[in-house]
């Protein structure tokens, strides 16, 4: 698997089998279910790196295509929807394709930033209610 040492094998089949449909893919719940989204800025760039099948320092919307069978060759192709959704997300200047140093990492970071926040607003919430 090309994501062996990086991310955990049963993760990674726990979120190809909650996208299998298609149009139900969706990129903040991948990151979240395959384990990617509490990886290091290293590990990112691996993604990226085996994302980036032409090795072109980008990913192009072909790449993303077949974004989920970086995970498992048997996984389906993402539908064009889905593709030109996940493209908008990380695509920050506009020119069609996910650059390594920004977009990527943007989007994913900005998910993690979320995660974070949400979290502390529940810890919060809960000191409330045991601490009145």
């Amino acid at each position: 698997m090309a994501f062996a040492g990086v991310l955990n094998d049963a993760d990674i089949t726990a979120a190809l089998d909650a996208c299998k449909a298609a149009d139900s893919f969706a990129y903040k719940d991948f990151f979240k279910a395959c384990g990617l989204a509490g990886k290091s800025a290293d590990d990112v760039k691996k993604a990226f790196a085996i994302i980036d099948q032409d090795k072109s320092g980008f990913i192009e919307e072909d790449e993303l295509k077949l974004f989920l069978q970086n995970f498992n060759a048997g996984a389906r192709a993402l539908t064009d929807a889905e593709t030109k959704a996940f493209l908008k997300a990380g695509d920050s200047d506009g020119d069609g394709k996910i650059g390594a140093d920004d977009s990527f990492a943007t989007v994913l970071l900005g998910f993690l930033l979320v995660i974070c926040v949400s979290y502390y607003l529940n810890l919060m919430i809960l000191n409330e209610h045991l601490h009145p």
